[in-house]
C-alpha cells in the first residue's frame, strides 16, 4: 500500500508505517489512503462518507471533517471507522497510537494547532464582576475540581442557588481566573432557563454554540442527537472551558455536554440539578446568601466612607437584602444616589416597604427580599423612569438601545437614553455593549410583572406594536440605504419613516441590521405571526436581500413566521414570497431537496395571486438550482420562463437575474461569448434599475467569462469594480464569489501569490457564512495555486479537501474540478495511477454535466497513456 503524506512525501510500504504521524493532516492521510486500499479490495468504489457516517453514527460533514485534516477523530468509534477502512487488527492498534500522538502533540501545543486547523479562539466570557466580595470557599472548591480527576472524564462544576444570590458572577469571576488554562477558548450561553417566555432549547443552544465552533448552516444537524454528535466532535481533544449560565432541567444542560477530558464544564441553575451529579458525574458547588461579614464588606466597598461611620446601618441593610448580591448592589445605588440622607434613615425606610410586602407574600422566600429592594428602587424613581423600566420587560430580545426603549415607554429617544443612563446607575438595567442595554432576568421578570399590573392589555399591545414599527422602519431605512430594498414588493403596513432609527449611511445601516438581526427575529417569533402578521410579512420582504447575503438561520426563521402570518390572512402573494425566502435559504444550504419542495409551493401560491412577478421570480431560483444540479437544459427553461415574465412585467431587476443566470448555463457549457453577452446585458438592466446588487453579480459572471476568453485585465477589472460594491454592501456571499473568481483570474495571469491572497480571503469569508459549495471552488482554487507554486503536496490536501465538501453538497461541477485538481498533483508527484483515476471521475463528472471541459480531460488522459505529449 501506498499512503502519502500531506507534504506529498510517502509513507513506508506495507506493512503500514504509521511512526511519522505527528499531525492531523498525516493522520488523514493515511486514513485516506487505508479508504483507497479498501476501495480496491472491495472493487466497488470507495465507502462514500454517508455510508461511513451511517454506519459509525458521525455525521457525514464529520466524517469529512476527520477525512480532511480539519478535526481529529474522536476515540469514540475510531477502530470502527478504521476498520471500516480495511484496517488489520494489528493497524488497528498503531492507529489508534498514531491517534492518540496527534492528540498529544495537540495539547502540547494548542495555539498552533487551531491556526492549522484554521479554527477561532472564541472568548466569549462576559466582563469580570466589579467589587466581586467572597465566596473563597467556593472558588477554592471549583479550583479542586478543575485539578481533580473527574468520574466522567470531563470536569463538570454544578453551581447552584437561588435567584440573585450570585451564582453568574461567581462562574464567570472564577473562568476569568482559570481562563489561560484553556488556551482553546472559552464559551459561554445563557440559556435563560427561567425565562418565562423564552427558555432556550438544546437544540437551539447547540446551534449558537456549533456556530462560535465555525460550524454553522448545512453542517448543523437539524436532530437534538446529531446536534449534539457535532458539538462534541467538534470539542474533541481541544482545551475549552464551557459556561452553561442559568440552566433550568438536567434535560437542557446534558446535550451540551463535551465528550473530551481536555474540557471543563461550569453549570448554574436555580435546581440542584441531581441528575447531573448522579448519572454524569458533576460536582456540586452549593452557594448559600453571602456571609454577613462578606456582604457588609461588599455593601461598605459599594457606599465608601458613609459606610464606615454608620457600621450598624451597613449590617442591618444587609440583612434586610437578605445577604444577596444583586439585591445588596441595587440598595447601594438607592444610598449612593442620596448622599444628604443617613444609611440608618433609609434603612428605616425599606425596613417599612419590606413588612409591606411581606403581608403581602408571606412565604419565607429570599426572592422576596429582592422584590422588596427592587420595588424600592423603582419606587423613587422618576415617574416617566418607572415606567420605562416595567415597558422594558415587554421586548421580547435579549437587549436594547433607547429607540426600542422609546418605542416602548412612547418617549422621545433623547428622554429613553437619560431613562436609562438613571436605570444603569441604579443597576436595575446594565451596559451590554456602547449604547445598549440588558436585564438580569430577575430584573424583567419583575418589570414584566409590574406592565402587567400598571398598564392595561390594550397598552402593552401598543407597546409592542411601537416597537414593531421602530424596527420596521429602521429596517426600510437601512436596506434603502444599501440598496437592498425591493421596491416593486408593496408593504403591507406604509413606509413608519416617523418611527425610523436616524441612519447616518450604508456603513451605520450595515452595522445596525448586523446588531439587531438576533433582536429582530425574536420580535417575529415572538410576536408577529399571531398578533401583527403584516408587519411579519414586510420585514421578511425588506430583509430578503439582506438575509440572503449569509444569515440563513435568521432568514428560516423569519421567513417561516412571515409564511404563517400570510397562510392566517389569506394572502397568496405574501405565502409566495415567504415560500421563496425558505426555498433559497434551503438552496444556498444544499438541501436540495426542500428547497424544490418549497419553491414548488411558491409557485403555486402565485399562481393563485396572479403575480407573474413573483413567478418570474420562482423561475429564476428553480432554473440556478437546475444548473447547480448539472441540468443544463431543464435550467434554461426555467431561465427563458422567468425572461419572458418578467419583460411583460417591466421587471428590469429580474430580467437582469435571469438573464445573468442564463448566462452561467451558458457559460457552463463553453458558450462563453454567449454568454459574456448576457452578463453585460444583465449588468445594464441591473443599473437601469438601481440595483446595485444585481450589477455587481452581473460584473462578478462577465469576469469569469472573460477570463474564459482570455480577456484577464477586463476580467480582472469588471471583478474588481463588482468586489467593491459588494463589499460597500456588505454582501459576505458576493464577496466570496467575486474573490473566488479573481483568484482565478490572477492564477491566469501568472502571478499565483496575489491569487493565493484572494482566494484566503474568500475562504474565510465562506466559513463565516458557511457557504460550502463556493467554499469547494475556492479550495479547488487554492489547490491550483499551490501546484502553480510547485507544492503538488498542498494541492492535494486542498483538492482532497474541495472534493469532500462538493460530494457531500452533491455540487457536481466541484467535484469534477478537484478530480482534476488530484489528478494534475499525482501526476506532478509522478504517481500516474492514482493521476489517471482521478482524470477518469472528471471524465465521468464533466461528460454527466455536458460540459466542454471533458475535451481537455479526454486529452490530459491520452498523454498519460503516451498518445500525446503531456
Amino acid at each position: 500500500m501506498v499512503a502519502y503524506r500531506s507534504d506529498g512525501k510517502v509513507f513506508d510500504q506495507s506493512p503500514l508505517d504509521v511512526s511519522g504521524v505527528r499531525t492531523l493532516p498525516d493522520l488523514a492521510a493515511v486514513l485516506r489512503a487505508l479508504r483507497r486500499r479498501h476501495a480496491r479490495q472491495r472493487r466497488d468504489g470507495e465507502l462514500t462518507y454517508r455510508e461511513l457516517a451511517a454506519r459509525t453514527g458521525w455525521s457525514t460533514a464529520a466524517v469529512a471533517e476527520y477525512l480532511t485534516g480539519r478535526t481529529l477523530p474522536p476515540t469514540d468509534r475510531f477502530d470502527i471507522l478504521v476498520g471500516l477502512l480495511g484496517a488489520t487488527p494489528v493497524e488497528q492498534g498503531m492507529l489508534a497510537t498514531a491517534r492518540d500522538r496527534v492528540a498529544e502533540e495537540q495539547r502540547r501545543t494548542p495555539r498552533r494547532s487551531v491556526r492549522a486547523g484554521h479554527r477561532p479562539v472564541p472568548r466569549q466570557l462576559p466582563a469580570d464582576v466589579f467589587a466581586f466580595m467572597g465566596r473563597g470557599e467556593q472558588l477554592a472548591r471549583l479550583d479542586a475540581i478543575l485539578a481533580g480527576p473527574a468520574p466522567t472524564g470531563v470536569v463538570i462544576s454544578a453551581v447552584s442557588g437561588t435567584a440573585g444570590v450570585g451564582k453568574t458572577a461567581l462562574a464567570v469571576h472564577w473562568a476569568h481566573r482559570v481562563a489561560d488554562r484553556f488556551p482553546d477558548g472559552q464559551l459561554y450561553v445563557n440559556l435563560r432557563g427561567y425565562d418565562p417566555e423564552q427558555p432556550m432549547p438544546p437544540t437551539d443552544a447547540l446551534a449558537r454554540l456549533l456556530t462560535s465552533l465555525r460550524v454553522t448552516g448545512a453542517e448543523i444537524p437539524i436532530d437534538v442527537e446529531e446536534r449534539a454528535a457535532r458539538y462534541r466532535t467538534q470539542l474533541a481533544g481541544r482545551r475549552m472551558l464551557i459556561v452553561l449560565d442559568n440552566a433550568a432541567t438536567v434535560e437542557q444542560v446534558r446535550p451540551l455536554l463535551p465528550g473530551t477530558a481536555s474540557c471543563a464544564v461550569v453549570v448554574t441553575s436555580r435546581d440542584r440539578l441531581a441528575g447531573l451529579v448522579a448519572r454524569d458525574g458533576a460536582r456540586r458547588v452549593d452557594l448559600d446568601l453571602l456571609p454577613l461579614p462578606d456582604a457588609v464588606a461588599l455593601l461598605t466597598h459599594l457606599v465608601g466612607a458613609r459606610a464606615e461611620a454608620e457600621p450598624e446601618a451597613v449590617a442591618t441593610l444587609a440583612q434586610l437584602c437578605a445577604r444577596l448580591p444583586l439585591a445588596l448592589r441595587v440598595a447601594a445605588e438607592r444610598a449612593a444616589a442620596h448622599p444628604a440622607a443617613t444609611l440608618a434613615d433609609l434603612t428605616a425606610e425599606l425596613a417599612d416597604r419590606q413588612r409591606r410586602l411581606e403581608l403581602m407574600d408571606a412565604d419565607g422566600d429570599p426572592r422576596a427580599a429582592v422584590t422588596a429592594v427592587f420595588s424600592w428602587s423603582v419606587q423613587h424613581l422618576p415617574p416617566p423612569v418607572a415606567r420605562t423600566f416595567r415597558m422594558l420587560g415587554l421586548h421580547p430580545g435579549t437587549d436594547f438601545d433607547e429607540y426600542a426603549a422609546a418605542a416602548l415607554a412612547a418617549s422621545d429617544p433623547a428622554a429613553a437614553r437619560t431613562d436609562l443612563e438613571v436605570l444603569a446607575r441604579a443597576h436595575l438595567v446594565h451596559p451590554v455593549g456602547t449604547d445598549r442595554y440588558g436585564m438580569h432576568d430577575l430584573l424583567r421578570g419583575y418589570a414584566t410583572r409590574l406592565a402587567g399590573t400598571h398598564e392595561s392589555d390594550a397598552g402593552r399591545r401598543a407597546a409592542l406594536g411601537r416597537l414593531l414599527d421602530t424596527y420596521l422602519g429602521t429596517v426600510r431605512t437601512a436596506t434603502d440605504l444599501l440598496d437592498l430594498t425591493d421596491t416593486r414588493r408593496p408593504l403591507r403596513v406604509g413606509a413608519l419613516a416617523g418611527t425610523a432609527r436616524p441612519l447616518s449611511g450604508p456603513e451605520a445601516a450595515r452595522s445596525w441590521l448586523d446588531t439587531e438581526l438576533p433582536n429582530l427575529t425574536a420580535v417575529v417569533t415572538h410576536t408577529g405571526a399571531r398578533d401583527w402578521p403584516a408587519h411579519t410579512i414586510d420585514l421578511s420582504t425588506l430583509l430578503y436581500r439582506y438575509l440572503d447575503g449569509g444569515h440563513y438561520t435568521d432568514a428560516l426563521a423569519i421567513h417561516t413566521q412571515a409564511y404563517r402570518a400570510a397562510e392566517a390572512t389569506g394572502d397568496p402573494s405574501g405565502q409566495a414570497h415567504a415560500l421563496l425566502g425558505i426555498g433559497v435559504t434551503h438552496l444556498h444550504l444544499c438541501r436540495y431537496e426542500r428547497a424544490v419542495e418549497h419553491l414548488r409551493q411558491a409557485l403555486d401560491a402565485a399562481r393563485r395571486a396572479d403575480d407573474r412577478s413573483q413567478r418570474a421570480r420562482v423561475f429564476t431560483v428553480l432554473g440556478n438550482l437546475e444548473r447547480l444540479r448539472g441540468r443544463p437544459e431543464p435550467a434554461a427553461g426555467y431561465l427563458r420562463r422567468a425572461m419572458d415574465l418578467a419583460e411583460a412585467t417591466g421587471d428590469d431587476s429580474q430580467q437582469a437575474l435571469a438573464l445573468s443566470n442564463l448566462g452561467t448555463v451558458d457559460a457552463q457549457q463553453g458558450r462563453y461569448e454567449s454568454a459574456a453577452g448576457h452578463f453585460e446585458r444583465a449588468a445594464e438592466l441591473s443599473r437601469r434599475a438601481g440595483n446595485r446588487l444585481g450589477e455587481a453579480t452581473a460584473l462578478t459572471n462577465l469576469g469569469l467569462a472573460e477570463q474564459r476568453l482570455s480577456r484577464h485585465r477586463s476580467a480582472a477589472d469588471h471583478l474588481g469594480r463588482a468586489l467593491a460594491v459588494f463589499r460597500q454592501l456588505g454582501h459576505r456571499q458576493g464577496q466570496a464569489n467575486a474573490l473566488d473568481n479573481l483568484g482565478s483570474v490572477h492564477l491566469s495571469l501568472g502571478e499565483p501569490h496575489r491569487a493565493v491572497e484572494y482566494l484566503t480571503e474568500a475562504l474565510g469569508i465562506c466559513r463565516e457564512i458557511d457557504d460550502r459549495e463556493v467554499q469547494a471552488w475556492v479550495l479547488n482554487g487554492l489547490g491550483d495555486a499551490a501546484r502553480a507554486t510547485g507544492r503538488p503536496g498542498d494541492a492535494l490536501g486542498h483538492h482532497t479537501e474541495a472534493l469532500a465538501i462538493a460530494r457531500d453538497v452533491s455540487a457536481g461541477e466541484p467535484q469534477a474540478r478537484a478530480h482534476t485538481g488530484l489528478g494534475h498533483a499525482y501526476r506532478d508527484l509522478g504517481d500516474r495511477v492514482r493521476a489517471r483515476q482521478h482524470f477518469g471521475h472528471a471524465l465521468a463528472g464533466y461528460t454527466e454535466l455536458e460540459s466542454l471541459e471533458a475535451d481537455t480531460i479526454r486529452g490530459l488522459l491520452a498523454a498519460l497513456d503516451g498518445t500525446e505529449d503531456g
